[in-house]
């Protein structure tokens, strides 16, 4: 059975009267007893944790993602009384069942509220009609102009509230193909009790992205540009959590999507989208340009929560192994090959691991066992009972070079609108997908156009102006180190520059 969703985690008295509930939103009595949030490893052997555990533990010390240990579920009646709520508080109600009695419900609401007020937008994730069916969700009203702002603002909140308690300094360590990076560093920059080292990938991030990162000079903030990839940065990351010198040493956290707080952020303007075209009593469907699949599985989220979702469509460029995995189940790395969208130049996506395991039947032992052979040869087939739940809501898309520069241009030239090369990538995908016209098409907008101001120039002659709350990007002074892709090099550098344990 499902845990039963946030009108019964609403119920008690005081919440009645500090927060008036939704037209029609009925609260039910509160049981007698009501068990926490409990958050799982997608593979098996790590210890189960509550919110607050898991949101600092990031990755399980098994080397699995957690997972709810089972997903909340909403009724028709719950999703539609959600309808016309403003942002913080759709974020407070949909989050609550995740995060437990690690919040009281008055203080998460107070957290949604900080994180969503620096949004130049006041619908933090505003809907644009493109034609009858295409439309976009503007995830780019953030302070560094990118999706990943939507999460991580929370997220930097929750460290600080969870620090605050006590227990060791937090030491963040992150890998970044270009918006994690500056959107989290925004989040933590200046905060208490946290460093964060943020890996990045030496020329292969755009350089307003760059700058966003290596402008913030706070001292809690480090930047190390790295030779080689993203997933080389990734995988650096990934050692670290794993590495018994560094984990006794240091309270090491996550900032990646692999930390559950992030995607659960990130679940909450799918309703806020699907609520404005008509659910629950209207299906919605989504294209996701989509490297770490972290973006794309919120909507799954969102899904098992009674979300009437009518499909996920996966837009990848040509490093496209979650095309070709959810295509034919060959889930098999290549070489990374550099494009014009490279939050989206990844052969690794760590999170399919956490749909790999809801859709294997949660058997944590032997989603280890597939991840340690994916781990040691590159390749990896889905089992059938994977390909058959995925195929139930999942299809993807392809986009090359070409694909992406007719998108942009359709979209300037029938529409007015300017998009950077990620959401042209999810928009293509959007317009060769086989939907009835009757279902609404919602392309997640993931990033400013001015972010990406080469691509856009080259395929609209329109070049993107930054927004004036960050147009003097270019005048300011940088700050970056510049190491080897090579482990040891990385952990030299953090356990130089970090607050041990103690």
């Amino acid at each position: 059975m499902p845990w039963r969703c946030a009108s019964a985690w609403l119920s008690h008295s005081n919440i009645r009267q500090a927060t008036a509930p939704a037209r029609g939103f009925q609260l039910r009595a509160l049981p007698l007893t009501r068990a926490a949030m409990q958050y799982v490893s997608t593979r098996g052997s790590a210890p189960a944790l509550d919110f607050e555990g898991a949101t600092l533990a990031g990755l399980a010390s098994d080397g699995g993602l957690y997972v709810p240990r089972e997903w909340p579920r909403f009724s028709n009646e719950e999703i539609a009384a959600l309808a016309g709520l403003p942002y913080a508080e759709l974020a407070a109600r949909i989050m609550a069942p995740f995060v437990g009695e690690s919040l009281s419900y008055e203080r998460l609401l107070e957290l949604t509220t900080q994180a969503y007020g620096r949004f130049a937008h006041k619908a933090v994730t505003p809907l644009r009609q493109l034609d009858e069916q295409q439309w976009l969700l503007e995830l780019f009203h953030g302070p560094t102009l990118a999706f990943k702002d939507v999460a991580l603002q929370m997220l930097g909140l929750l460290f600080e509230e969870f620090l605050g308690r006590g227990g060791d300094p937090l030491t963040i360590v992150g890998a970044t193909s270009g918006d994690t990076g500056s959107a989290a560093i925004d989040a933590v920059a200046g905060r208490a009790r946290v460093d964060i080292f943020m890996l990045h990938p030496k020329g292969r991030v755009s350089d307003v992205q760059r700058r966003q990162m290596t402008t913030v000079l706070a001292p809690n903030v480090h930047n190390i540009a790295i030779e080689g990839t993203f997933d080389d940065a990734q995988a650096m990351v990934k050692a670290m959590f794993n590495d018994p010198a560094m984990t006794g040493r240091f309270a090491i956290g996550a900032v990646n999507s692999i930390n559950w707080a992030r995607l659960m952020a990130q679940v909450v303007y799918y309703f806020a989208a699907g609520l404005q075209l008509g659910a629950p009593h209207r299906e919605v469907a989504f294209a996701v340009p989509t490297g770490n699949f972290g973006d794309v599985f919120a909507g799954y989220v969102a899904a098992q929560m009674g979300l009437p979702v009518a499909r996920l469509i996966v837009a990848t460029n040509v490093n496209d192994i979650l095309h070709r995995a959810l295509t034919n189940g060959d889930y098999s790395a290549g070489t990374v090959t550099p494009t014009a969208a490279p939050s989206m130049d990844i052969q690794v996506s760590s999170n399919f691991e956490r749909l790999l395991f809801d859709l294997g039947g949660r058997d944590g032992a032997a989603l280890a066992a597939q991840m340690a052979g994916f781990e040691t040869s590159k390749a990896m087939q889905l089992t059938n009972m994977q390909r058959e739940g995925a195929a139930r809501l999942f299809s993807s898309a392809r986009a090359d070079a070409s694909d992406m520069a007719r998108a942009i241009r359709w979209a300037y030239e029938n529409t007015g609108e300017l998009l950077d090369p990620h959401t042209a990538i999810g928009l293509h995908a959007a317009r060769v997908a086989d939907l009835p016209r009757e279902v609404p098409l919602v392309t997640l907008a993931t990033a400013h156009p001015a972010k990406f101001r080469d691509a856009v120039e080259r395929a609209t002659g329109q070049r993107p102006t930054l927004p004036a709350r960050i147009g003097d990007l270019f005048e300011r002074e940088e700050r970056l180190v510049e190491l080897p892709g090579e482990y040891a090099a990385i952990a030299d550098y953090v356990a130089a520059h970090a607050v041990p344990r103690g």
